[in-house]
């Protein structure tokens, strides 16, 4: 069952989302590449379908004809772990 990427909740349905379609649970767009089945990092253009066009903002909802609702959940990429790792290096210490 397709879910939405930012939080995993199941998507309201699956034969068509609409570009301006939110998720219900945590507001995040829904017609977009983490979302899409076709979402493949590395490949180019981070899309397995080679006609699409490039979309550079993978998380926000674009006009991709080719959209189609993944299967499994792709968490958004988040930096507040990093940012943990980063502050507590640089952390001022006692001395």
């Amino acid at each position: 069952m397709p879910t939405c990427h930012a939080c995993g909740a199941p998507l309201p349905r699956t034969e068509r989302i609409g570009r301006r379609e939110t998720c219900v649970r945590c507001g995040a767009d829904l017609h977009c590449c983490l979302n899409c089945r076709f979402y493949a990092p590395g490949l180019h253009n981070d899309c397995a379908e080679n006609q699409a066009e490039r979309v550079v903002d993978k998380a926000s909802g674009n006009f991709c004809e080719y959209f189609s609702p993944g299967k499994a959940a792709r968490p958004a990429p988040s930096s507040a772990g990093a940012r943990a790792q980063l502050d507590s290096l640089f952390k001022k210490g006692t001395r």
